[in-house]
């Protein structure tokens, strides 16, 4: 069984983190694409066709990519726990596959593959990022949480791209809210696992070691609360009791040290 070494952590978090690299490259190549281009209008693919001027750099960037997600994942595979934790690979893999064919076979190359592997990193990556919301939402609720909105945003936004139902944000702007949320999701995963470290195992073991030190500090401060509340009775406490208090329950007692009612 693989183990999570620091190393191992270390660059599989630094791979997700460098998919980033996309935003910068798709920049790069609108601003040399000219003032014709639109996020809006035109789809990503558009940038890596022919009739662009940086479209080398555009399907290098889309094949490092692949390079990127499939290392990060192969990498941080073992600091996936859980059902989950072994379906989140399977779907990031086809992911890197999807936009490895992507960059490989331009859209105005090989059109039928070039949209196979649109539809695969698309899928892949928002259903992969459901999965590892779900991996990781036992080590960080908070990131969970994030990871399995990205992902429902990503997987809504590639149905609405697919069918056609383009109308609001325009063909450009569906699909690059469906794909921008791939490399973010990624990012923020290994960002947190380089912090969180560990398998999950280890974490486990963490996180109940935590717990046992707050039951013992909770226990702890509900033994100083009844010994405080112990010492406050014995301060009100009368010093000196009446004698006839104890006069009352002594029928031997005399007449005069009798209560008088």
């Amino acid at each position: 069984m693989d183990t999570v070494t620091a190393n191992r952590l270390r660059w599989g978090a630094l791979a997700w983190v460098l998919t980033l690299q996309f935003f910068v490259v798709e920049t790069i190549a609108e601003v040399r694409f000219g003032g014709s281009y639109s996020r809006i209008d035109h789809v990503i693919s558009d940038l890596g066709a022919a009739g662009s001027p940086a479209a080398a750099l555009m399907n290098a960037s889309f094949v490092l990519q692949a390079a990127l997600i499939l290392a990060g994942t192969l990498l941080l595979r073992p600091a996936l726990g859980g059902t989950a934790g072994r379906v989140a690979p399977v779907l990031l893999e086809l992911a890197a596959a999807g936009v490895l064919l992507v960059g490989v076979f331009p859209s105005d190359g090989n059109a039928g593959l070039h949209a196979t592997g649109a539809v695969l990193h698309l899928v892949g990556g928002g259903l992969g990022l459901i999965a590892l919301a779900y991996a990781l939402r036992p080590r960080s609720e908070a990131l969970g949480t994030a990871l399995a909105l990205l992902g429902l945003v990503g997987t809504a936004m590639t149905v609405f791209f697919i069918a056609g139902v383009t109308d609001y944000l325009g063909e450009g702007g569906t699909e690059r809210a469906a794909a921008y949320v791939i490399p973010i999701g990624l990012a923020l995963a290994g960002v947190a696992l380089w912090r969180l470290g560990g398998s999950p195992e280890a974490a486990s073991r963490t996180a109940t070691r935590r717990a046992e030190r707050a039951q013992a500090r909770a226990e702890q401060a509900e033994r100083e609360r009844a010994r405080d509340e112990a010492l406050e009775a014995a301060t009100h406490r009368p010093a000196n009791p009446r004698p006839e208090d104890d006069a009352d329950d002594d029928p031997w007692a005399a007449p005069s040290r009798r209560r008088v009612d």
